[in-house]
């Protein structure tokens, strides 16, 4: 690490890293039919769109990713394993699990110091992030996903507060043959994963199920995790084409130790270490979460269509912070919605039309407590209040087809939340109050073919974000919440096309422009280290490419190229204590990200994939004096699938950067006195065996 404006970066071996992810898998081996051809491949359909369609159809950058891209021969630690192959995003943080994993879209979430932050997050159509914006994915199982789609870009439009993009997780659906399947994962750091799932059909419902539990002791000192999960997904058929899905998620995380930011000198000196106060504080968390969701669609003739949903979730959660006042946090949640959408799919006077009208009501209700962490030990009270917040909205969408080369797409949405406070720690007075928060998002997109093989999109859209109740603490240290802060709001503006090189490659290009007023930025306080508050910043202003190449250059094998350029700074930015950092970069996040990955899958049902990530340099404050440097880290793995009767015997190996760089695995921005990395693990390994029996 070095502390100054720039960093010395190595083009050469980055560059030398990345192309041996494209060369490399000549000598590898794969599984067959774990990739098809670029010509053989079946449409795919996004859902995450409110009106599905399929890819090539949506005016907006969207992704998808498939299921052995998410499980074939993964440890499955973290979302960012399959993620990071999508432009425009950008992860980090997966090895502390006090602090969850740090997603970030175009800059939105980059501001997180723990959960996720600006991005809608989705489980099976039902809301994972809560009406005030905060999200959390340490419930998602990723041994039972089956798809994943990230909208790229602010989609107030479609879902309200905190859409600065959306990650809808799908999962596993029964199977036509039904199936049990063990999977055991062991690896370094003392990583062990078991799972169970089971599938299976019926004339009139569909199950699956599964159960995981896994344990890591960490690379760092006070990093140990573990965590069980139970997914269920059931579709049952009612008849007359209608349908009633429940979904139901249980996830136990007794344990997750937080090691805490070091500095740069702590960082190369040992970077296995933990903050001494972490440790001596007992910093960490332990949650406990059920879920349980409903979707109902009732088809009413051709062209029309209801779907309702009904979620309920119920969390407790309990940390530790590395201070004495109030370093303790008891919070009991529970939050639950209701949605109803209606769809047409029709004639608007002489034109093909397609619309859906929506309303969402969620609700939110946290108990809040704070006690002293008397090392380690609860001590006594020091904060206890209700915060309870509502979110209403309606939109409508509607997609226009002019001709047959010419598509229009707008749509519009109405949101009104508000925040109420109830004090029940009186003995400092009473803090007791409320803030309303509304806004209107708009959104216009237009598609053009140009030919059977390319079309180009532009696209108007909107994102407003309010700070959640976390982020609404009062510096002063008193209840109630900080009145001073405003939402988030940005304007994106959008070009981009896909295309088709041949039977055998596809890519997508993707060049933005985004305009933020009030966009929240974090610090800390010397009396309370390793906790974050916000203020606004003035203006800022985010520019960006975002480009994609998929590629069969030959039968077997598989090429993925992605590339990301930022460029993200304050316009405006005065803070409270008269510093202006105008012109400065916004700090957490990276100008260049570069991913490549390549897979070849051998007849025999072997398979091999290396892929390589580089991630430019980051600044770590608002100052921008100090910056986190540039980093590749390379993964390989490997398997065979062989199928004895109807057992079929899939085991797997896989190495973790496989090169040993020397980097941090996360940004803790604008902490105090430069505890600003947590150091990422050195080449480690994981290995592991499937087992599945059919059951015919």
């Amino acid at each position: 690490m070095q502390l100054g404006k720039s960093t010395v970066i190595r083009p050469t071996r980055y560059l030398a890293c990345w192309l041996g992810a494209l060369l490399l898998p000549g000598t590898l081996i794969a599984q067959e039919g774990a990739q098809t051809s670029t010509a053989e491949l079946e449409e795919i359909i996004v859902e995450a769109t409110r009106l599905s369609r399929p890819l090539d159809r949506v005016p907006a950058a969207v992704s998808v990713v498939t299921q052995d891209e998410i499980q074939l021969g993964r440890q499955q630690l973290g979302l960012d394993e399959a993620l990071t192959r999508v432009p425009g995003l950008f992860m980090q943080n997966r090895y502390n699990f006090a602090q969850d994993l740090r997603i970030a879209i175009r800059g939105f979430g980059a501001r997180s110091s723990f959960g996720i932050r600006g991005i809608k997050i989705l489980v099976d159509g039902i809301p994972e992030t809560l009406p005030d914006g905060q999200g959390q994915v340490d419930s998602i199982d990723l041994g039972a996903t089956r798809q994943i789609e990230v909208i790229r870009g602010p989609s107030s439009s479609l879902y309200g507060n905190a859409s600065g993009g959306v990650v809808s997780v799908t999962s596993e659906r029964a199977p036509e043959t039904p199936m049990i399947d063990a999977r055991v994962t062991v690896g370094d750091y003392d990583y062990r994963k078991l799972q169970v799932k089971a599938g299976g059909r019926t004339e009139r419902m569909d199950y699956f199920v599964s159960l995981s539990d896994s344990e890591l002791d960490g690379y760092r000192a006070h990093s140990e995790a573990e965590n069980t999960q139970f997914t269920g997904r059931f579709n049952f058929d009612l008849g007359a084409d209608s349908t009633f899905m429940a979904v139901v998620n249980f996830t136990d995380q007794p344990i997750s130790n937080d090691p805490g930011g070091i500095n740069a000198a702590q960082a190369e000196a040992d970077p296995r270490s933990a903050r001494d106060r972490n440790v001596s504080f007992d910093a960490g968390e332990a949650l406990e979460q059920s879920r349980l969701g409903f979707v109902y669609t009732l088809p009413l003739g051709e062209r029309h269509e209801i779907t309702a949903r009904n979620y309920y979730v119920s969390r407790d959660f309990r940390n530790k912070l590395p201070f004495t006042g109030g370093g303790a946090v008891d919070l009991e949640r529970f939050f639950a919605g209701v949605g109803v959408t209606y769809r047409y799919d029709g004639m608007w006077g002489n034109t093909p039309s397609r619309w859906i009208v929506g309303v969402d009501f969620d609700d939110q209700d946290d108990d809040r407590r704070r006690f002293d962490n008397d090392l380690g030990n609860r001590g006594a009270l020091t904060f206890d209040q209700n915060e309870h917040v509502t979110s209403q909205g309606i939109f409508v969408q509607n997609e226009l087809a002019l001709n047959d080369n010419l598509e229009v797409s707008f749509g519009l949405r109405y949101d009104e939340l508000e925040f109420d406070v109830d004090d029940h720690f009186l003995s400092d007075g009473d803090d007791s109050g409320s803030l309303t928060f509304d806004d209107v998002s708009p959104m216009l997109g237009i598609l053009v073919d140009l030919s059977p093989a390319l079309n180009v999109y532009g696209t108007i859209s909107t994102s407003f974000e309010t700070p959640t109740t976390t982020e609404l603490a009062n510096p002063s240290g008193a209840g109630g919440f900080n009145t001073m802060l405003e939402p988030q709001t940005a304007t994106n503006f959008e070009v981009g096309l896909r295309g088709a090189l041949g039977e055998r490659s596809t890519y997508e290009l993707a060049i933005f422009q985004i305009d933020v007023d009030d966009e929240l930025i974090p610090f800390e306080l010397q009396s309370s280290p390793g906790r974050d508050f916000f203020s606004n910043a003035g203006e800022s202003s985010r520019t960006g490419l975002e480009f994609a190449l998929s590629s069969t250059p030959m039968d077997r094998l598989n090429l993925t190229i992605s590339y990301t350029y930022s460029d993200f700074e304050f316009d405006a930015f005065l803070d409270d204590n008269g510093n202006d950092f105008s012109g400065n970069t916004i700090p957490g996040t990276a100008e260049n990200v570069l991913f490549g990955e390549a897979i070849y899958n051998h007849p025999s049902g072997w398979y091999g994939a290396l892929d390589t990530l580089y991630v430019d340099e980051q600044f770590t404050n608002n100052s921008n004096t100090a910056t986190n440097d540039a980093y590749a880290i390379a993964n390989l793995r490997f398997g065979f699938e062989r199928a004895i009767g109807s057992i079929i015997i899939s085991p797997f190996i896989g190495v973790n950067n496989l090169f040993d760089e020397t980097y941090n695995s996360n940004v803790r921005i604008n902490a105090f006195g430069g505890r600003y990395f947590e150091p990422g693990p050195e080449r480690n390994a994981y290995a592991g065996v499937s087992v599945r029996f059919d059951l015919r």
